[in-house]
């Protein structure tokens, strides 16, 4: 026999409304009732009827997720903060790492839309533009940016200031003497990219230096393409004294590639990184970095995202957390 609504009603002679009320953990239902209930629904098996639910409410409670590589520990810590903010409010996530290949993201978006997802937080794929977000919004699937913006988009945007924080750190470096600096990670295709690289330039500006000569390397944000930036670097010349890296990630293989050439990361070359995951505390030596409050991105874009989906109307002006320089042992001085 088939358990419903009805099942617990009887068993517990309350009515079917106060079940389904307080499994939905709705404040209308007495705490005490609320958890004879849903005690005795898992006593018995009982399952949500999510579709039924939907009908009710219009609501499918299924969000999606979109970032470029959940392996990049930086996407992984924003996950984590989205999830637990999600699940306060029961949402049901679904999950894809689009490795900025726009065919891949325009798919799942496609299947979010078939499953009657209420919304989805995205850390865009290059190539994605305003047209884009607007044809899921008028599709009836709301949607939040985090880590990236896209111009002239219209809807909330979560992240770093990274033209900040990167001023801060390539600053530091320039304060303990170093002017020939490497610039490794991200690309311009990107809003984080970009920002990032008018960080390190404004810093040479405003301390009247001129920016180094030599070219900068645009990568993936990970470690494999800071271990191979090694190579390229020394292939252009002379060492530099310093390398500022755009991700910790590609820090932590810069360091990894360094090491092999015989050189001591924060003694024979600085290295810097960015973002402040939590390995950079405990690598070795441990990674200046800049914190740029990624966890806080990660809620502070679920909240609004549910706030769409509740028809309120957050702010669509983009939302910069402030960025935190964390000096640690990666960078020596030169005189």
């Amino acid at each position: 026999m088939r358990i419903t609504l009805s099942t617990i009603a009887d068993d517990l002679g309350v009515s079917t409304a106060t079940v389904s009320l307080a499994l939905r953990d709705s404040p209308l239902v007495a705490e005490a009732t609320r958890q004879r209930i849903v005690e005795r629904a898992k006593e018995i098996g009982y399952i949500y009827d999510r579709r039924a639910a939907s009908l009710r409410t219009q609501r499918s409670d299924i969000v999606g997720v979109l970032v470029r590589d959940i392996i990049n520990p930086f996407f992984a810590e924003i996950l984590r903060s989205i999830e637990t903010e999600l699940g306060s409010n029961r949402q049901t996530f679904l999950l894809c790492n689009h490795g900025d290949d726009i065919e891949l993201q325009e798919s799942f978006i496609s299947t979010l839309m078939q499953f009657s997802a209420d919304g989805v937080i995205m850390s865009p794929s290059v190539g994605t533009d305003a047209s884009d977000i607007a044809r899921m919004e008028e599709n009836g699937l709301k949607v939040t940016l985090v880590a990236r913006t896209v111009d002239d988009a219209g809807v909330p945007a979560f992240l770093g200031n990274d033209e900040a924080g990167f001023h801060l750190v390539t600053k530091h470096l320039i304060d303990n003497g170093h002017r020939d600096i490497a610039l490794v990670g991200g690309t311009r295709t990107t809003s984080t990219g970009r920002a990032r690289r008018r960080g390190f330039t404004n810093a040479f500006r405003e301390a009247g230096l001129e920016a180094p000569k030599r070219p900068d390397i645009e990568t993936p944000y990970d470690r494999k393409a800071g271990y191979q930036a090694v190579e390229h670097i020394f292939a252009q010349g002379p060492a530099p004294t310093a390398i500022a890296c755009c991700s910790d990630t590609v820090a932590l293989g810069v360091m990894h590639a360094l090491r092999e050439r015989g050189l001591e990361p924060g003694r024979d070359i600085a290295v810097t990184g960015y973002d402040d995951i939590e390995e950079a505390a405990f690598s070795a030596p441990a990674l200046t970095t800049v914190a740029d409050g990624h966890a806080e991105i990660g809620r502070l874009a679920a909240r609004a995202l549910f706030a769409k989906i509740k028809k309120e109307t957050p702010s669509t002006d983009p939302v910069f957390l402030e960025p935190e320089l964390k000096l640690r042992g990666s960078v020596n001085r030169v005189d």
